[in-house]
């Protein structure tokens, strides 16, 4: 990883750059990727993160798989006595006349909140 990054600087000292305008001109590539790339999807990840806390009985959801179905129960996983919402919490859906146990994790998006 060193040889092309000295042969890069070699080629700018050459050109009649410095290694100065070099780090800055990675600093912005890197900036330019970060808040192009991968800050938006964080954040798109912590708020569907949070929607699926927010998961309760009468819900109707998307499952990963593109399966609807509306939430009959949610068994979630007790951590020292407490009650503790997790990806690994099963949720009862009934989809047409089948009742599936999903994980939370799997749930793509909440189609219609129980309260509308």
């Amino acid at each position: 990883m060193t040889v092309p990054i000295s042969a890069s600087l070699l080629a700018i000292q050459a050109a009649g750059g410095s290694a100065a305008q070099m780090i800055f001109m990675y600093g912005a590539i890197f900036a330019i990727f970060y808040f192009v790339l991968i800050r938006p999807q964080q954040q798109q990840r912590k708020k569907h993160e949070a929607s699926l806390q927010t998961i309760k009985k009468g819900d109707e959801i998307v499952t990963v798989g593109g399966i609807v179905g509306e939430v009959l129960h949610i068994a979630q996983q007790t951590k020292d006595g407490n009650l503790v919402s997790s990806a690994e919490d099963r949720i009862t859906i009934k989809s047409a006349e089948s009742r599936l146990i999903v994980e939370r994790g799997r749930v793509a998006r909440i189609v219609s909140s129980a309260s509308n």
